[in-house]
């Protein structure tokens, strides 16, 4: 059995996003006249300010989540987004390439040598067991993946315009989220505000800001 941490990746290039908007948004103003080299970002961040956010629905960002089934779960509930996710009914993990081993994600609320942490450990690892015996037994993987845990790593491509990214981690940043839903959504909020930071910075600020104070 591996333990690995959750990891976040943008799948997408980000680069001209704003630059796409501010073309589509000066539509409703008839303003396109006024494009020049900078006038993106002012235009956008005014477009927010104003809370006109349907135009960030003109441009999308795809996304991978390494995280638990448990996550997985949370996130999928987002409707207004596309999803790929690496599929237990297929994927058999005794096989090589999967190096004969269950990958599961470390909690972050367990410290690792605490008595909670070694019953976490011996439940998962109980778990890869009863699924290898089921395996060795004749079930399909379909068929074992029923005894696998929450903790079980899995990969998930999200795709989302903007404007549903910034609802979706206005959600689940904040802390009466999940721990570990929260954990890959405060990376999220970090890597998107690096890369389009006039779209996040509001969010950011808000989730950021307070723990720089």
């Amino acid at each position: 059995m591996r333990i690995i941490k959750p990891g976040v990746e943008i799948m997408t290039p980000t680069d001209g996003i704003l630059e796409h908007l501010e073309r589509c948004g000066r539509v409703c103003y008839k303003s396109e006249d006024k494009i020049a080299d900078g006038t993106a970002e002012k235009f956008i961040a005014g477009i927010i300010k104003r809370g006109h956010e349907a135009v960030l629905e003109h441009a999308s960002i795809t996304v991978k989540f390494t995280c638990d089934r448990g996550v997985s779960h949370e996130i999928v509930r987002h409707r207004m987004a596309s999803y790929c996710q690496e599929s237990t009914r297929y994927c058999n993990y005794s096989k090589d390439g999967f190096g004969g081993e269950i990958t599961v994600i470390r909690p972050l609320y367990l410290v690792e040598g605490t008595e909670g942490w070694q019953y976490w450990k011996v439940a998962c690892r109980m778990a890869e067991k009863s699924y290898f015996e089921l395996l060795g037994c004749g079930c399909t993987p379909q068929e074992a993946r029923a005894v696998l845990p929450n903790s079980l790593k899995t990969e998930l491509v999200m795709t989302a315009n903007i404007r549903e990214w910034r609802h979706f981690l206005k959600l689940r940043c904040d802390k009466a989220a999940h721990p570990q839903m929260r954990e890959v959504a405060l990376m999220l909020l970090d890597k998107l505000h690096k890369a389009v930071p006039v779209c996040f910075d509001d969010v950011a600020e808000n989730f950021r800001g307070k723990e720089k104070k």
